[in-house]
């Protein structure tokens, strides 16, 4: 078969599974696995051929990235469970104060806390933004939402254990603590960068508090928050009203005993930091050709990432009590399983990619330049996403494409990897389900959401491509 057939043949099979997932509403596991069987069919790979390149490339991603994605997502869910998360967003505002708070909180979600599951993350971190965004000033609701936005959707493709930035590193077989230095080295400039812009964009009267900002959302969900349950946060208005009784209130007895049980924030998070160091250390030890077997074993990533589960279980179990930490985990696995096997087929479209022969037609393309392929990619998933909604499957199908072209024109994956997932943040809106979690829990009207969201995590996208740019000159 021609060149030209099997490029608009797989043009076919990524449009099909675009206009099957959002004209359709076909579930975007199927849609992927009905465009591979397409593809193959297409291009003469075979009957039996095609379904076996489907199986292999299913389980060859799984084999690299099934138990890491679990571990993640269990470890996040008992820390979430934990209240782990609330505790160090307060700790973050006594020690930064309200006007490097977005910053600061930006950081804290785009890279520790990416072992919890996006939506679980945005729901409780949320709230306590919404509540502290009235310290930072008059544009506290945008600078929020903002950090917020971009900090959720970098950490998710840039930062491990994020589960789109381990995904991509098993599809383009990138070392996971290579992914880790590489995407740590990404995701900090960008988010920094993008808040800056956006302030600099809002201080320049880019945000129109009156129309940009849902007062009546605010107001109730402030006014729920006095409420004198033992669930409220520190720093609402419940201790207010505590002087108005002699007695303590059952609430008030709660709290305390919730309190006196706490563990300290560090300890809650050190199984996590250490298997995160652990992984690190294995990628310098490879890096740098070190013979620590020892160390090599504990920094295997499959490996490190278990002893950080154990470990979180054993902190938190001392802290809230057996049954709370089971169901977490069961919280987790159910979490797990829907990202679990979209991971997966997109690994079977990646196979499938590779067997049409697409790897040696592009890298014929792109052998004069490295860039070239880097911004290919990055448009292809920005393209996606636009269509398609999701983050992680733009990210993935993207770099599945030009998977095959890496090795033949001596472009390390880790780049390509970056720039997927830079692309997959272009145009956040109104068909993912993160705008508009980010437009109600943070008192923002959807042409507020339009801006601190859309706009602004499309600014990240773009500031990170701009950086990954010059990286592929240099490494």
């Amino acid at each position: 078969m021609s060149d030209i057939a099997v490029l608009i043949n797989t043009a076919v099979a990524v449009l099909a599974a675009v206009v099957l997932i959002v004209r359709f509403r076909v579930n975007p596991v199927i849609s992927l696995v009905i465009a591979s069987v397409y593809l193959g069919l297409a291009v003469g790979v075979g009957v039996e051929e095609t379904v076996k390149t489907i199986t292999s490339g299913f389980g060859e991603i799984m084999v690299d990235v099934g138990l890491l994605i679990a571990f993640g997502v269990l470890m996040g869910s008992i820390l979430n469970q934990s209240g782990a998360i609330r505790r160090l967003v307060e700790h973050l505002l006594k020690t930064f104060g309200p006007k490097r708070l977005p910053y600061t909180m930006g950081l804290a979600i785009g890279t520790l806390l990416q072992s919890i599951f996006l939506d679980v993350l945005l729901v409780i971190s949320a709230p306590l933004a919404r509540k502290l965004a009235p310290k930072i000033g008059k544009l506290g609701t945008a600078r929020m939402a903002t950090a917020m936005a971009i900090a959720l959707e970098c950490g998710i493709v840039f930062t491990v254990p994020g589960v789109a930035s381990l995904a991509l590193a098993g599809l383009l077989n990138v070392p996971l603590g290579k992914m880790l230095l590489f995407g740590l080295l990404l995701v900090v400039p960008t988010i920094i960068i993008s808040i800056a812009i956006m302030t600099f964009l809002f201080r320049r009267g880019f945000w129109n508090e009156a129309k940009d900002e849902d007062h009546t959302f605010v107001a109730e969900e402030d006014s729920e928050g006095e409420e004198p349950t033992s669930g409220s946060l520190p720093g609402t208005d419940t201790a207010s009203n505590a002087g108005s009784s002699t007695q303590p209130t059952k609430g008030a007895v709660v709290v305390a005993e919730r309190e006196s049980n706490e563990k300290p924030l560090i300890m809650l998070f050190a199984p996590l930091l250490t298997s995160l160091i652990l992984i690190g250390a294995g990628a310098i030890l490879q890096i740098f050709k070190i013979d620590l077997p020892w160390l090599q074993l504990l920094g295997e990533p499959v490996i490190a990432l278990l002893i950080g589960l154990i470990g979180t279980c054993l902190v938190t179990r001392a802290s809230i009590g057996q049954k709370k930490v089971e169901e977490a985990i069961a919280v987790g696995f159910k979490e797990s399983g829907q990202i679990l096997i979209l991971t997966g087929v997109g690994g079977s479209l990646a196979a499938t990619v590779k067997a049409a022969g697409l790897g040696d037609i592009l890298g014929g393309f792109f052998s004069a330049s490295t860039v070239a392929p880097l911004l290919v990619v990055w448009a292809i998933a920005a393209a996606l996403h636009i269509a398609v909604g999701s983050v992680t499957l733009s990210a993935i199908t993207a770099a599945g494409l030009l998977a095959p072209i890496a090795p033949a024109i001596g472009l390390d994956p880790v780049l390509l990897a970056l720039a997927a997932g830079a692309g997959s943040l272009f145009m956040v809106h109104v068909t993912s389900n993160t705008f508009w979690l980010l437009q109600s829990l943070l008192g923002q009207s959807v042409r507020g959401a339009l801006k601190s969201v859309t706009v602004g995590v499309s600014v990240a996208s773009v500031v990170a491509i701009l950086l990954i740019l010059p990286m592929s000159l240099l490494f």
